[in-house]
């Protein structure tokens, strides 16, 4: 960890801008870019003032670092990106992802992600990452040409995989199942969250109406006039209090979305795990299949039947000679598979081996993270509850002196 890039650089998302451009298909359209700063931290040691530098990233610039990082590093759970389309709102908040507050939002997340990667012990030494941090042009290109697209696994062979694994190791199978559920109690809790942010949102504004009753009231008063005149303020000022409470909770609440998306990405090192013990089922299957044959044409005998046994029955028996080559083209074939099964062998235990320490790191950063997030989540409803107590005391002093 003492080697990470987040120890020797700075790393900041400081500013969102829109912009107007043409895409590939030249048609024009409305974009974020962000700004990325970075400041080496061994030259502020020394005393120096170390210069800044700057670059602009588009969301889907992000969106490919991301997808190569998962391409090259498959045994790694590689940090998620902000959501790209604002999910779980309630009803003062937009679902523009061109909005101001949801830009300023994902600027948050993007800034996060950066710091994830730069801290990950692994991720943090990669060239491109380190590209995409100082390098403002051409970087695409270098992306492009590692070509991690074509080592990309399609979906329909890791869904044929998840269906055709004999003997799938039962902590994967367990970590996707916990995935799952994961994903599916957080999906809940931020459903809750929003309900609940609806209804105090609305609670909170409708005491607005307690400040406008006291002030109409204050004025057919002549004792009761000032009193009533100064709990309304106080209603008023409680009425006000929900906007920034519930602008803090967003905050949370995307600490708890970082995570549900988290999820996905321990699946993608599961789907993984799937394809290379599918492959290597594949590899032993085709090498049994072989050393069967060979053995058939060695003895002369057909184990079970085949279309080609059935060929030799109706159109005689091959010559020896002919026997001879088929044989040992089988022998070639047995041993490069042999030596490719044991190379499978190896990679599916490193991978198991470096997937497995990884996902060590990460629940216990996970642990660590939602324990945070809930901790202060609590605190500040306490802080919100005590506000709530103090107007309401300031509202009990003002009828007293009534």
């Amino acid at each position: 960890m003492e080697d990470c890039l987040a120890k020797k650089m700075e790393i900041t998302v400081s500013e969102a801008e829109k912009r107007t451009g043409r895409n590939a298909m030249n048609m024009q359209e409305t974009y974020t870019a962000y700004l990325i700063e970075t400041r080496a931290v061994e030259s502020q040691s020394e005393g120096q003032c170390a210069p800044v530098d700057s670059l602009w990233r588009r969301y889907s610039e992000f969106e490919l670092l991301r997808n190569y990082l998962s391409v090259t590093y498959p045994h790694i759970v590689v940090p998620p990106l902000p959501e790209k389309r604002a999910d779980f709102v309630w009803h003062k908040l937009s679902a523009d992802n061109m909005d101001p507050d949801f830009v300023e939002r994902r600027r948050i997340g993007l800034e996060n992600f950066l710091l994830r990667v730069a801290s990950h012990p692994v991720l943090c030494q990669d060239k491109i990452f380190y590209s995409f941090l100082t390098q403002e042009g051409g970087w695409k290109e270098m992306v492009n040409e590692t070509g991690f697209q074509l080592k990309a696994d399609s979906r329909l062979k890791a869904l044929n995989a998840t269906f055709r694994v004999k003997n799938p190791d039962k902590r994967f199978t367990e970590l996707k199942h916990y995935s799952d559920e994961l994903q599916s109690v957080i999906s809940h809790l931020l459903r809750v969250r929003a309900r609940v942010a609806d209804r105090l949102y609305g609670v909170y504004k409708v005491h607005g109406n307690y400040g406008r009753v006291f002030s109409e009231w204050s004025a057919i008063e002549k004792e009761m006039g000032d009193g009533l005149q100064s709990a309304g303020h106080h209603m008023d000022v409680y009425a006000a209090s929900i906007d920034d409470i519930l602008e803090e909770e967003e905050h949370y609440a995307d600490q708890l979305k970082e995570y549900l998306f988290y999820a996905e990405a321990l699946r993608a090192v599961c789907r993984k795990h799937e394809l290379m013990q599918y492959d290597l089922e594949m590899a032993a299957q085709d090498l049994t299949s072989k050393k069967q044959q060979c053995e058939e044409l060695a003895t002369g005998t057909v184990r079970t039947f085949s279309l080609k046994g059935m060929t030799s029955k109706l159109f005689g028996q091959e010559t020896p000679e002919q026997r001879e080559a088929k044989i040992k083209v089988l022998e070639e074939q047995i041993q490069e598979g042999e030596e490719q099964l044991k190379s499978k062998n190896l990679e599916g235990r490193d991978f198991v081996k470096s997937a497995w320490a990884d996902i060590e790191r990460f629940k216990d950063q996970k642990n660590r993270d939602l324990k945070e997030a809930l901790i202060s989540y609590a605190v500040m409803q306490i802080s919100m509850c005590k506000k709530g107590i103090q107007v309401w005391t300031n509202a009990k002093e003002c009828f007293s002196k009534m």
